[in-house]
């Protein structure tokens, strides 16, 4: 089988995992594991699953949970008013309701929930992306979307669970969603800042802060 990698689009590609549901490649460079294209759900199938998340602004368990990733990116972004964008905020953008609380001004952005394409029409001091970049099927078009939306010396921040090595992928419970096809890794995201000209930062199992640098 040839395959393209579809965040760097390399065509060294090589198999890294099988499952009972899926088999997975990982492509060299980029080190960015993803599902066999031929798995992947139709959109409506993908939509159904994701009617069954249950994530409420108001749920504190939640947003303690998002805390991870808005305490740090408050500490980076100061305490001047900003505008910053939620890239796949789901039904409940309890993210965006918590950085408007610490005085930032948000708009929302879900190809499910929020479908309003004019909002990618310009660029932000932020963008937010939670749990949502190991959904992107097309990660290199998607990739590039997000980096166009962030104002030179803007941050990019990102939540997903990250690859360890092919032991810890064999159980790991992450790869049992089937929504779940773009698995991103540290070495991943050290590729993307040294090809995109980004500062990283990694923040405890989960968290991602790119710092776009100015031009």
């Amino acid at each position: 089988m040839t395959l393209d990698c579809p965040l760097c689009q390399s065509t060294h590609v090589v198999d890294f995992e099988q499952d009972k549901r899926r088999r997975y490649f990982r492509c060299e460079p980029c080190s960015l594991v993803f599902a066999d294209p031929a798995s992947r759900l139709s959109p409506k199938e993908e939509e159904a699953v994701y009617q069954q998340h249950e994530n409420e602004i108001g749920d504190e368990g939640y947003r303690r949970f998002l805390g991870r990733l808005a305490d740090p990116l408050l500490e980076k972004l100061g305490s001047a008013p900003l505008e910053g964008l939620d890239f796949g905020c789901g039904p409940g953008p309890a993210l965006a309701a918590m950085l408007e609380e610490a005085g930032h001004k948000m708009v929302l952005y879900d190809p499910y929930f929020m479908p309003d394409h004019s909002v990618l029409g310009t660029t932000y001091d932020f963008v937010t992306c939670t749990e949502a970049i190991e959904h992107f099927y097309m990660p290199h078009k998607e990739w590039g979307q997000l980096l166009s939306l962030v104002k030179p010396g803007g941050w990019l921040a990102i939540m997903t669970k990250l690859v360890i090595d092919v032991d810890a992928f064999k159980h790991w419970h992450y790869k049992n969603d089937p929504t779940h096809v773009s698995f991103f890794s540290r070495e991943t995201f050290c590729f993307l800042a040294g090809r995109d000209g980004l500062d990283v930062d990694f923040v405890g199992n989960d968290v991602i802060l790119l710092r776009k640098k100015n031009e």
